[in-house]
């Protein structure tokens, strides 16, 4: 197998963004007759690098078991004997690789999470939008290698020349808004048995939306689908015969993961796969965190679940020396324990970061009188870990003048664990909130304050997303009423009095929440904004140590703060 390289000494970069060894021979001549190509998937990774929860029914069963499924060794050796079948099999990933990780590998800077996808031998991912969370700086750093980082005592923790990822990031549809050009390449061919196949990459248009503003200043994300065919002349041009998508955006569908195919496809990805150009038959995704194998207007179309938990095999029969794809065939495999022997290097490699991140990890940090924290929401939306950060902000930030706090429920990864004693290990808590986001305080209106609760209910699809509130603020909604007019009249109180549409609230949110991220616009427009610099994570911790009998019974206030009527 024959690949293009990130940039390295000695390469050359050509004007389309395909990386070629100057000194490399030509590929062989196209063979004749039918080609297997097999290839490998994954996303979602989110630097787990050890065996997470993963709950599936197997092959032939509709009951649910529980396992720990994953973890780089048990991958390693899973496509250790997928190469033993196949030595030129090809190892592709939609995104999200790293970020919201676990604090093995975040507090490293997910270093560790691009080394273990090296040694994996992975050859391109698409960029996911937890790829921009600590901005484009360090995107670039983790794909080119370097010491230099906004994260200083993070960075270059576990060697002092970390190299950067081997495979490439690809995203056809992130510009540069100034220059006008892609921010990493939008493509690369690669040689598989004189098969020439062309993999394009691109994330979610909407990346902005769940990314923090900064993070993503002067970019522009563009549309998905139209972004990867304006790539296909170009491939085509370096003699692109087959064309792989991997894209991080995603759907979801009823159906059994291992069903082969779902013909219920719904989401977002459904559209674009729509406007794809014809020549692409196989679309691999990511972002929605399920595992299917489906097909939309006949191409084929994967998912991975996400954390490891699953790797998809694809075995696509091309006609040599046409390129046509006749067959496509599609595994969803469960990385299981004891399904394949796990690669000894990867093996000491986790061990010696596990012996390293431990001592930290296990350090204790609080006591509290339960066993955790749970932050499965209630049917109004209200969750006991959501209230419990989002009364730990409000406290940390007293001294502001800061009247009412918010969490966005997608920034608890966790719920908060705690061992039998009640202990609180400083890895249990960076569990819960692994970002590292700052606590910003600023003014908004009781107009704004009413317009960003509307907002819970403005999303495609007439879903929800329930901001978590903390203690003297409560109202009341009514999933009867019309979008934009959920909040009962009335109900909308702070300290018991009801809101005063030109009155001035002072709040605190995280930083991605503050600039109008998870799509809560009406945040963006507050004013005497402050950075404190705080952590949100810190806040909850002191929390935790000013309050050691808090646990999930005396969270669950007889008053609710948010209140469902119908």
């Amino acid at each position: 197998m024959t690949v293009s390289r990130p940039v390295r000494a000695g390469l050359t970069v050509l004007a389309s963004g395909l990386v070629l060894a100057g000194c490399a021979s030509a590929p062989a001549s196209a063979p004749r007759g039918p080609v297997e190509l097999n290839l490998v998937a994954l996303n979602d990774f989110h630097g787990n690098l050890e065996p997470s929860k993963y709950s599936y029914a197997p092959a032939g069963s509709d009951k649910k078991q529980t396992i720990q499924a994953g973890g780089i060794d048990l991958l390693k050796g899973a496509l250790d004997a997928f190469r033993k079948e196949d030595k030129d099999l090809l190892f592709v990933a939609a995104g999200d690789l790293i970020g919201a990780s676990p604090a093995m590998s975040s507090m490293f800077a997910d270093e560790p999470a691009i080394e273990a996808m090296n040694r994996m031998g992975l050859v391109a991912s698409s960029l996911g939008n937890h790829e921009f969370d600590q901005g484009r700086e360090e995107l670039l750093r983790q794909q080119h290698g370097g010491c230099e980082s906004p994260r200083p005592s993070k960075a270059c923790q576990l060697t002092k020349d970390f190299r950067g990822a081997g495979f490439s990031y690809l995203a056809a549809n992130v510009v540069d808004a100034q220059t006008g050009k892609n921010l990493v390449p939008g493509w690369r061919v690669v040689d598989v048995k004189g098969v020439k196949v062309g993999l394009v990459g691109a994330v979610l248009k909407d990346t902005p939306s769940v990314a923090v503003a900064s993070a993503v200043k002067g970019l522009s994300f563009l549309d998905e689908a139209e972004s990867i065919n304006k790539m296909m002349p170009a491939m085509r041009a370096q003699g692109a015969q087959v064309f792989v998508v991997l894209i991080h955006e995603g759907g979801h569908t009823g159906e059994a993961f291992d069903k082969t195919y779902c013909d219920g496809l719904q989401g977002p990805i459904v559209g674009i796969v729509k406007k794809l150009d014809p020549a692409i038959r196989l679309v691999i995704t990511g972002h929605s965190h399920k595992g299917y194998l489906c097909k939309v207007d006949g191409r084929v179309v994967t998912q991975a679940d996400y954390a490891g938990h699953v790797l998809s095999r694809i075995k696509m029969t091309v006609d040599g020396a046409s390129g046509r794809v006749d067959d496509i065939q599609v595994r969803n495999v469960v990385m299981a324990p004891g399904a394949f022997t796990p690669d000894a290097q990867l093996s000491a490699y986790l061990n010696d970061v596990r012996a390293r991140s431990t001592a930290e990890l296990a350090k204790p940090v609080a006591r509290i009188g339960a066993a955790g924290v749970p932050r499965k929401e209630s049917e109004s939306g209200e969750s006991p870990l959501g209230n419990l950060i989002a009364d730990a902000v409000v406290a940390a930030t007293r001294d502001q003048g800061v009247q009412l706090g918010f969490m966005n429920p997608g920034g608890i990864r966790k719920d908060l664990e705690a061992g039998s004693n009640g202990v609180v290990s400083f890895g249990q808590a960076q569990a819960v909130l692994p970002f590292g986001n700052t606590l910003v305080v600023l003014d908004i209106t009781g107009a704004q304050l009413r317009a960003m609760l509307e907002q819970q209910w403005d999303r495609p699809g007439n879903s929800q997303y329930m901001l978590q509130v903390s203690r003297g603020l409560s109202y009341a909604w009514d999933s009867t009423r019309p979008v934009g007019q959920r909040l009962v009249p009335g109900s909308l109180k702070v300290d018991g009095k009801p809101v005063e549409e030109n009155k001035t609230y002072r709040i605190v949110a995280n930083n991605f929440l503050a600039e109008g991220g998870d799509n809560f616009p009406a945040l963006a427009q507050g004013v005497n904004r402050k950075d404190l610099g705080m952590r949100d994570l810190d806040a909850l911790i002191a929390y935790l140590k000013q309050n050691p009998d808090i646990g999930a019974s005396s969270l669950a206030a007889p008053q609710p703060r948010i209140q469902k009527v119908r």
